[in-house]
C-alpha cells in the first residue's frame, strides 16, 4: 500500500500536473493568438486604410500615406501591448507550475516536518 501511494505521489500526479501545465501553456498561446500578433504586428488596425485613388494628386497622396502609416502604427502598438500582456501571463502560468509541482513534491516531507513540530510543541 506506501508503495502505490508513492508511486502515485511522486510519479503519476507529478505527471499529470505537468500535463496540465504544458495545456494551460499552450492555451495561453492560443488564447492571445501569439502567432498571428507576430505574423500581422504591421498589419492596418482593424483593417482602416484609404485607397490612394487614380490620377497623380500630391495632397492625396501624402494624406492617404500619412492615414495608412498611422493606422500601421496603431496596430503595431496594440498588437505589441497584447503580445506583451500574452507574454507576462505566460511567465505568471510558468511560474505557477513550478510552485505547484515543487509543493506537491515537498508534501510529505511538510506533514513529516509539521507532525514532528507539532509532537514537539505538546
Amino acid at each position: 500500500m506506501l508503495i502505490k501511494y508513492l508511486e502515485w505521489h511522486f510519479f503519476d500526479v507529478p505527471r499529470a500536473i505537468l500535463k496540465a501545465w504544458k495545456n494551460f501553456l499552450a492555451f495561453n498561446l492560443k488564447y492571445f493568438s501569439m502567432g498571428l500578433l507576430l505574423r500581422t504586428l504591421f498589419s492596418p488596425w482593424r483593417r482602416y486604410r484609404s485607397s490612394y485613388g487614380r490620377g497623380l494628386d500630391l495632397k492625396r497622396y501624402f494624406e492617404t500615406f500619412t492615414f495608412n502609416m498611422i493606422t500601421r502604427l496603431i496596430g503595431a502598438v496594440m498588437r505589441s501591448f497584447l503580445i506583451v500582456i500574452g507574454l507576462l501571463i505566460e511567465v505568471l502560468f510558468f511560474l505557477a507550475g513550478i510552485v505547484i509541482l515543487i509543493g506537491w513534491l515537498a508534501l510529505p516531507a511538510l506533514l513529516i516536518v509539521g507532525l514532528c513540530l507539532g509532537l514537539i510543541l505538546i
